[in-house]
């Protein structure tokens, strides 16, 4: 899965500038500038998917952007999205995936804790226990 959220952004009436994603209708910031906006676009979209994995919700698959306006979700949280929503896939929790890996809870939790700093490879390795496999791209910046 691709972590490549569409969004847009539109004037208000108020004169703020919004940014809304149609895939994550959660996800809602506004600016004082155009360029405010787009900058706040990111954090606005972690801050959602972040919450919809507490809430234990799935997380949403994108649409294609068209080449339009796309948050592209950084690696290493992207790689703890697609792990989260194996684990959802398998029907595992923190605690039985734990188990299966011979880890403490508290070790699994941070490893789909979007703040939480973990290792790439600790991530490849639990994402190839529930049977995916990480592929990166580098490409030319938006």
């Amino acid at each position: 899965m691709q972590f490549v959220y569409p969004y847009t952004i539109l004037l208000s009436e108020d004169g703020a500038w919004q940014v809304r994603f149609p895939d994550v209708p959660e996800a809602l910031t506004e600016g004082e500038t155009e360029a405010e906006a787009h900058a706040l676009a990111t954090d606005v979209l972690l801050a959602a998917l972040g919450g919809l994995m507490k809430l234990r919700r799935d997380i949403p698959t994108p649409t294609a952007s068209g080449g339009g306006l796309a948050v592209v979700i950084p690696m290493l949280q992207a790689a703890k999205l697609a792990l989260y929503q194996a684990m959802r896939e398998h029907g595992l929790n923190n605690v039985t995936f734990a188990r299966k890996l011979g880890l403490l809870e508290g070790e699994v939790r941070r490893l789909v804790d979007l703040d939480h700093r973990t290792r790439i490879g600790t991530l490849e390795h639990a994402l190839w226990q529930l049977g995916k496999q990480m592929a990166s791209e580098v490409r030319r910046a938006a």
